[in-house]
Parts: C-alpha cells; structure tokens; sequence
C-alpha cells in the first residue's frame, strides 16, 4: 500500500522509486525528510505527505509548474499499482489478437507509460532479434507490423478547451501486417 510505501520502505529504495517513477530531481531530499519524520511517528495522511515534500523542494522550484507533490504521488501510484509491468505484457498479447491490418491505439498519459509503448512498437516492427554481425537471419523472426503514427497524435486546441485533462495524453498506433 502506500502507506507501506512511505512508512516502512528503506530511504533509498523510496528515492528510487520517485526518481524512477516520479521522475523527481529532489527525490534524495523527499525520501530523506520522509524517514526523518517517520523516526517521530508514522505519517498518516496525504496532508502531512504534502507537507513534507514542500519543504524538501527548495521554494524557487515550487513557483511555477505542478503542484510539487504531483510527481511523487504519482511514483507511488506507480509503484504500489505495478503500472508500468504489465504495459509491454498487454500490447504483445493485444498484437497477436490483431488480424492483419488491424490496428492497436494507446493513449498514455505520462512519458515513462509513452516510453514503454514507443519502444515497444519499436520492437514489433524489427522482427529478426539476430545480432547484427551475423551474415544471414537465423532466428526467423518477421515484423509484426508497423508504427502508423511516427510522432504521437496530441490533443488539440480545441479539446485541451473542452478537457483540460487531455494536457498529457499522447496517442500512439500501430498496424497488424501480413505474417
């Protein structure tokens, strides 16, 4: 749970986890100010999480931008909820359920999620996983398709007024060839 997460994990495997996850320059200074005021008594509401973090980032960098816990909030997420384990699984068995020409669209919210569906759809469009000194393919592998969107599609001005929430969506596709 998150409460583990922020209670009991080790301060160096929560800075990994909000420098991974969070992608949080400060995570070393969050993670440490968490265990400082854990040693005091367990943290027990979002508030008192929110607190913490905001002194741990200096406030030049609280000024502008996203509210300062969102990346840590969103690393925790991340990590309690095994997100990002199961996108590479879901699109390959996805793939295989595709006819030729079919297509898979993904809407990913936040770039660690967009780099795992980029790469992913790179991956599908190799094929051969053969080292490149060798002279001839010998592991018979085929693309299984190709990227039909080389940049992702994003939001619109028009949406982004009608859903402000869209700010960070980015579609990708990829389309089923003949196998």
């Amino acid at each position: 749970t998150a409460g583990e997460v922020v209670n009991t994990w080790p301060q160096g495997e929560r800075r990994r986890i909000l420098y991974d996850y969070g992608e949080e320059r400060f995570a070393g200074r969050i993670a440490s100010r968490i265990c400082e005021a854990r040693e005091k008594r367990p943290l027990e509401t979002t508030f008192e999480l929110v607190d913490i973090i905001k002194s741990a980032i200096p406030a030049k960098n609280r000024e502008d931008g996203p509210h300062p816990a969102k990346r840590t909030f969103q690393a925790i997420r991340i990590e309690v909820n095994s997100e990002l384990d199961v996108i590479e699984p879901t699109l390959d068995s996805l793939v295989g359920f595709l006819r030729p020409g079919g297509r898979l669209s993904v809407i990913t919210f936040h770039s660690l999620e967009d780099r795992i569906v980029k790469q992913t759809f790179a991956k599908f469009t190799r094929g051969c996983t053969c080292p490149p000194d060798f002279p001839v393919c010998v592991c018979g592998k085929k693309p299984k398709g190709k990227v039909v969107t080389r940049k992702p599609i994003l939001p619109s001005e028009e949406e982004l007024e009608r859903n402000t929430r869209s700010k960070s969506a980015k579609l990708r596709v990829f389309e089923k060839i003949e196998s």
